[in-house]
């Protein structure tokens, strides 16, 4: 009699035990699935686009103001490290033209320059310095900006938008940026990405002042600073005409670009020069 209590009164509490997991397990899946609609983190398939949507801005003037000003502090940056480089180096040279050893500090960065422009010498002296002088300056504001208003559709690109691209530099590693939907057949190039805004204006700046196909820019640009002048867009834009395989259409349409968009090319629209 005590042992059938006893198998009745286990039977009982195994159901209760029973009845408590399955009622627990029912409303922890529901709060769960709550859970995971209210509050999950999903993954978004969309590309996020790095930069402000220059193309809602609707009115015109307003959206060519807003990209060159988005632009703007980035290639005054880059330009102003340039200026510091260019000034270094003249600083060098004088110091040689005066008879002076150059220190190994001073040794060490001309040769951090070099590496930076592309430049080899097996010595350092007046003449070495000069040539990388032509490598070491600044490119026009005004010009950057136009080429990237160009290159971008003011900002729209995928490129752009995804990769901070604002020059449609290419990288030729697998992976190492964004594959164009309209490459070549047996093309293998990609659109570099960029880490910030100044990576990609600091990228593009060191190709224009390195790259064999922009010698003629270089060229033009050290024969106006041979004759006291201050390089401007509309002159040194000549040199690009490797840029694009269009060539020549290509700068008529920068030049053209550089007619059209005067008022937005200087800050507050204060008449001064760009760099």
């Amino acid at each position: 009699m005590k042992t059938g209590r006893v198998g009745k009164l286990t039977v009982a509490v195994s159901l209760v035990f029973i009845s408590v997991i399955v009622l627990k397990v029912v409303f922890v899946d529901i709060d769960d699935d709550k859970e995971q609609q209210v509050g999950s983190l999903v993954e978004n398939k969309q590309a996020l686009s790095l930069i402000p949507d220059f193309s809602a801005i609707s009115n015109i003037a307003e959206k060519k103001q807003a990209f060159f000003d988005y632009l703007r502090p980035s290639i005054r940056l880059q330009n102003g490290i340039i200026k510091d480089e260019r000034n270094f180096l003249q600083r060098s040279k004088q110091h040689l033209e005066d008879g002076l050893l150059l220190t190994d500090a001073e040794l060490y960065r001309i040769e951090k320059i070099a590496n930076k422009y592309q430049y080899s010498s097996r010595s350092i002296n007046t003449s070495t310095l000069d040539k990388l002088l032509v490598r070491t300056d600044t490119i026009p504001e005004s010009m950057v900006l136009i080429q990237a208003a160009n290159e971008t559709g003011w900002g729209s690109s995928r490129f752009a938008k995804e990769g901070l691209n604002f020059f449609g530099q290419w990288c030729f590693r697998k992976g190492c940026g964004l594959v164009p939907q309209s490459r070549t057949a047996g093309m293998s190039h990609e659109v570099a990405v960029f880490d910030s805004v100044e990576a990609s204006v600091a990228s593009y700046m060191r190709n224009l002042n390195s790259n064999a196909a922009y010698s003629l820019l270089r060229s033009i640009r050290a024969d106006l600073r041979a004759q006291n002048k201050q390089p401007q867009a509309s002159e040194l834009v000549w040199g690009l005409v490797n840029y694009s395989e269009r060539q020549e259409a290509y700068i008529d349409e920068l030049l053209e670009m550089l007619r059209q968009n005067k008022q937005y090319l200087v800050e507050n629209h204060e008449e001064r020069p760009s760099v």
